[in-house]
């Protein structure tokens, strides 16, 4: 038997130890301080109008991309699966757990270019895809290429995707076909179609010589974007334009309320990520919060403890924080409210009611509960909300 050896470890082994310890780091370190961001002003999608598509549009599937099509149909809730893909990737760049960003215009130049590798491998994860021989991905047993851009129709196409005699060895060995995918998240759209690549449906322009003749439109990179009449050449994917991309709470919350919610503090103005995730929690009721969003507010590793600990601090004020687990599923479908999975939350004002009020409601130890109407939110004095605890028993729900 073979012992493979470790390398040999320090003499010093304590000032070692030092050395490698964080704590000499972390008494300075400034990466994990809270920031706030400004709302804000530019877009960040471009749409521009020869691109502009609809939803539902109705589409015969072209020959040649029917593989893919098919491919992508037969995957289980495959819509659903790349909507989070898309939502996922952009996440994982705002990294807002360390760096308190929501938007995508927070992104510094090189992260925004990054962003279309990234969701080529979270679609290549989520779908288990194959690498090709010539491309990225292989699908149904052939070459094709998955391109992003937040511009619909931006995407660059390098030369080894298509024909052309005139590109010599940097050419490809066939016309490929691509998958195009897009989202904006300051509306919550997105879209994914695809289209077999050819010379003639990438951009080109007139040579300014005095000969006047069409010139391919190379980028600095030689890669070209699709010439506007190749639009009609996309198959779109689930009918074209979506708008259910997942909700970056953050970004589409009002204003208001968002600020309150980041600058939460505690005394001498210094801000507390558990301070700002209860607030979260008072200012967005009634609705679905998720890990990605606790974890920009808090800005701490444990989100799942400030979403329980929120509960702790809102129940005197007549306020619950329902989760995934034990008596909170059956809680907020009683309430009529959307029933939270693992890494959601939901919060909501609860008030005493009678058993005859007509309100969804739910029943502890002979009382009922119900959720505030408009005119009962602004009750000076709440009546604290009651104890969910764990191993609770709501009257009438089996242990």
């Amino acid at each position: 038997m073979t012992i493979q050896m470790g390398l040999p470890f320090p003499q010093d082994a304590a000032q070692a130890g030092m050395q490698e310890s964080r704590a000499l780091a972390a008494k300075h370190s400034r990466r994990n301080t809270f920031r706030t961001w400004d709302t804000p002003h530019e877009a960040m999608s471009k749409v521009p109008r020869e691109w502009r598509i609809q939803s539902s549009l109705t589409q015969n599937v072209p020959d040649d991309l029917a593989p893919f099509v098919e491919w992508f149909y037969n995957q289980p809730e495959a819509r659903e699966r790349f909507r989070w893909a898309l939502r996922d990737s952009l996440d994982e760049l705002l990294d807002g757990q360390r760096t308190g960003r929501w938007a995508y215009q927070h992104l510094t130049k090189t992260e925004k270019t990054y962003l279309g590798t990234a969701v080529e491998v979270n679609l290549t994860k989520e779908f288990a895809i194959d690498n090709g021989t010539d491309l990225d991905w292989s699908i149904a047993g052939l070459d094709i290429d998955c391109k992003f851009s937040k511009d619909l129709g931006g995407w660059e196409i390098p030369m080894e995707m298509y024909l052309c005699t005139d590109h010599g060895e940097r050419g490809g060995r066939a016309n490929h076909a691509a998958v195009v995918t897009w989202m904006n998240d300051d509306t919550s759209q997105w879209a994914a179609g695809m289209v077999r690549i050819t010379d003639e449906r990438l951009r080109w322009k007139k040579d300014r010589d005095a000969n006047g003749d069409r010139v391919r439109a190379y980028n600095r990179d030689n890669k070209r974007k699709l010439s506007d009449g190749a639009k009609s050449e996309v198959y779109w994917l689930w009918g074209g334009l979506q708008r259910d991309l997942p909700t970056n709470l953050l970004r589409h919350l009002d204003p208001k309320a968002r600020e309150r919610i980041l600058t939460a503090s505690l005394p001498r103005r210094r801000t507390s990520g558990q301070q700002r995730v209860n607030q979260l929690f008072r200012e967005v009721q009634d609705r679905l919060v998720g890990r990605q969003t606790v974890l920009t507010v808090g800005q701490q590793d444990d989100a799942p403890k400030r979403a329980r600990d929120a509960r702790i601090a809102l129940r005197p004020k007549g306020i619950v924080v329902l989760g995934h687990q034990n008596s909170h599923p059956y809680v907020a479908h009683a309430l009529g409210l959307p029933v939270p999975i693992k890494g959601e939350w939901i919060s909501t004002l609860l008030v005493p009611v009678s058993s005859d009020d007509a309100r969804p409601k739910f029943s502890l130890d002979g009382q009922f509960w119900g959720r505030a109407r408009e005119e009962e939110l602004s009750d000076p004095e709440p009546v604290p909300a009651p104890d969910l605890h764990d191993k609770l028993k709501i009257d009438g729900q089996p242990a």
